[in-house]
Order: C-alpha cells, then sequence, then structure tokens
C-alpha cells in the first residue's frame, strides 16, 4: 500500500521559513517524479513545485519561483520542500504528490494535478501577516 504523508506544517509569520517533508512507503520512490500541490483557502488546488526522478530537474510555479526549493533524498524516500520569504497568500494545504513522469514529459501537473498517480492527505501552512 502506497502511502506519502506530509508533516513540518504549521503556523509561520510573514517572512518567516519553514520545510515540508513527505515520507514516502509502498513505491519505488526513485522511480516516480515527485511534487507538492497547495490549495489555499476557497480556491483550487494548484501545482507549486516538482522535481524528477533523480533530484536533477525541478519546476516551480511562477508564485513562489526565487522563494520554494524542492529536493528529495532517495535513499530516506523522502520529498522535502524549503519555503522562504513567506507571504500571507502561501496559506494552504499543502499536499505531496507522485507520479511516474515530471512535469516535462507528463501534463497530469498542469492545473489542480487531476490524474497524478498518488496523494498524500496534505498538512496545513499558515502564514500570518
Amino acid at each position: 500500500q502506497v502511502q506519502l504523508v506530509e508533516s513540518g506544517g504549521g503556523l509561520v509569520q510573514a517572512g518567516g521559513s519553514m520545510t515540508l517533508s513527505c515520507a514516502a512507503s509502498g513505491l519505488t520512490f526513485s522511480n516516480y517524479a515527485m511534487g507538492w500541490f497547495r490549495q489555499a483557502p476557497g480556491k483550487e488546488r494548484d501545482f507549486a513545485a516538482a522535481i524528477n526522478w533523480s533530484g536533477g530537474s525541478t519546476y516551480y510555479a511562477d508564485s513562489v519561483k526565487g522563494r520554494f526549493t524542492i529536493s528529495r533524498d532517495n535513499a530516506k524516500n523522502t520529498l522535502y520542500l524549503q519555503m522562504n520569504s513567506l507571504k500571507p497568500e502561501d496559506t494552504a494545504v499543502y499536499y505531496c504528490a507522485a507520479d511516474p513522469l515530471p512535469p516535462k514529459y507528463g501534463s497530469t501537473w498542469r492545473g489542480s494535478g487531476h490524474g497524478m498517480t498518488y496523494w498524500g492527505r496534505g498538512t496545513q501552512v499558515t502564514v500570518s501577516s
């Protein structure tokens, strides 16, 4: 049974930093591109960041580019999202997701990520102003 379990969410002040983790089990982690989507209150779920199988290529939404860094440790089956210079508009539930193909090759990463192979349950990030 595949499980993606997010952790590291919570409350942070604007301008602060936070690191999310996603622990994966039940799958061959290095065979999957991994990423993060987020859903703000009252809004659709949106793509935030993704990383390919080896970690050699990363992809970011314009809204987080330059502030967020995605990384992975294939030896630990763990995905990370380092978030800096956080803004109130970053407040959202952050979901970890996995798919065989990274954004360069697969369209499932577009929009709300409909069709992604696996999802975590999400972790809440709240940025206070």
